[in-house]
């Protein structure tokens, strides 16, 4: 009797011992994991708080160009700006879709990545529609504030951005929200749209959140000129799903 006591004391030993060094292992990760998500989070903002010293003001106004930014990388196409969210980035172009997917503006590895333009899509935002990527993230970094956009309310009262190119400027015109999963070749797939956009005004009509069908109108009237900017990002919805943010792109010239 007293050896299965003391083999009963001992297993009781061990499996005490082995449930409190998981606890500890458990504890352990997650303030690594905590400490890390916040490295994240500062490093985004670190980054953008850099960037935003050299924003230019205008694409036409005295002074104010992209030199500084292509110095800094001459990847960087354009910069993008959603009034009433913190959405106000550079926008980078790679030669793939994974190029600065985890990646910074400065060509280092970094889990927030970069705002990014569809390695297909025309480098000065010539096609008929062109397709922004970024990560979801929470605090306002880099495509978070795209969720916004999915409530009605502010939907309504928040259409206007900007996209600053080296030699233009275009104002836009938020028209539609969409939630779609990542294989929707509608939306990404924008090669198909590169002369033509009815097909991808069908598809908003049918399967948007949100429409603003009088700017869908004026678009189909537009003719050839016209152009819109998708905008996507993660969406924990369902199992791959995205945000998609579509806007008209109006020139502020006339383009030839």
């Amino acid at each position: 009797m007293r050896v299965m006591e003391y083999v009963l004391r001992a297993v009781d030993f061990a499996v005490g011992a082995a449930v409190t060094l998981f606890l500890v292992i458990a504890g352990a990760y997650s303030i690594y994991a905590l400490w890390d998500n916040t490295q994240v989070y500062a490093a985004a903002e670190e980054i953008q708080t850099d960037m935003l010293r050299l924003k230019p003001e205008t694409a036409q106004e005295e002074g104010a160009s992209f030199e500084e930014l292509l110095a800094v990388n001459p990847d960087v196409r354009a910069w993008l700006t959603l009034d009433g969210t913190e959405i106000d980035y550079p926008v980078l172009q790679g030669e793939s879709n994974l190029s600065y997917i985890n990646t910074d503006v400065y060509g280092d590895f970094a889990l927030a990545g970069s705002i990014f333009l569809d390695s297909g899509c025309d480098g000065a935002f010539g096609d008929a529609y062109s397709l922004l990527y970024g990560h979801h993230m929470e605090e306002h970094r880099m495509f978070g504030d795209l969720d916004l956009y999915r409530e009605e309310t502010f939907f309504d009262g928040h259409s206007a951005g900007t996209l600053l190119l080296p030699d233009r400027t275009y104002e836009l015109e938020i028209f539609a929200c969409l939630l779609v999963p990542a294989s929707e070749d509608a939306i990404f797939e924008p090669e198909q749209w590169r002369d033509d956009i009815e097909g991808l005004l069908e598809f908003a009509e049918g399967s948007a959140l949100h429409i603003r069908q009088e700017t869908v109108e004026e678009m189909r009237q537009g003719g050839a000129a016209v152009r819109i900017l998708g905008m996507s990002t993660c969406s924990s919805e369902f199992t791959d799903a995205r945000i998609v943010v579509l806007a008209r792109m109006k020139p502020d010239t006339p383009e030839t």
